[in-house]
């Protein structure tokens, strides 16, 4: 039993070569560390894949640094990885039909208490 478990160790780190090891191209390492601080662990949820020490997360590090060596773009590998785990991903959400409501939320409320605040000081003008 112990004997199989540097095995399963070798296993782990050959399905995920990149996860803890740099690209040699300190370009392309920048790249890959930037694009993996706005990604969001699907495990952990509270950390980006450059922090978390999650299993998943350690597998997205890998492919993030091996398309990055194989020349994509990280925009590229950011909507690939939207469109297969969805927008919880990314820590930058996009402006969709579904997501605008949210974005347009808050200036709607800001501009609602700017009137209604106007209103209310204009009427003490008065009196």
């Amino acid at each position: 039993m112990l004997a199989a478990l540097p095995v399963a160790a070798q296993e782990m780190e050959s399905t995920a070569p990149y996860a803890y090891q740099q690209l040699s191209d300190a370009q392309q390492e920048a790249e890959a560390q930037s694009l993996m601080q706005s990604l969001r662990c699907l495990q952990c949820q509270g950390q980006s894949i450059a922090d978390s020490d999650a299993p998943i997360a350690g597998s997205m590090r890998s492919l993030v640094r091996e398309r990055i060596a194989a020349g994509e773009e990280p925009e590229a590998i950011r909507a690939w990885l939207i469109e297969r785990y969805g927008d919880y991903v990314s820590y930058a959400p996009r402006v969709t039909a579904l997501t605008w409501p949210l974005f347009a939320l808050p200036l709607a409320l800001l501009g609602l208490a700017a009137f209604l605040l106007r209103n209310r000081f204009r009427k003490g003008e008065g009196a």
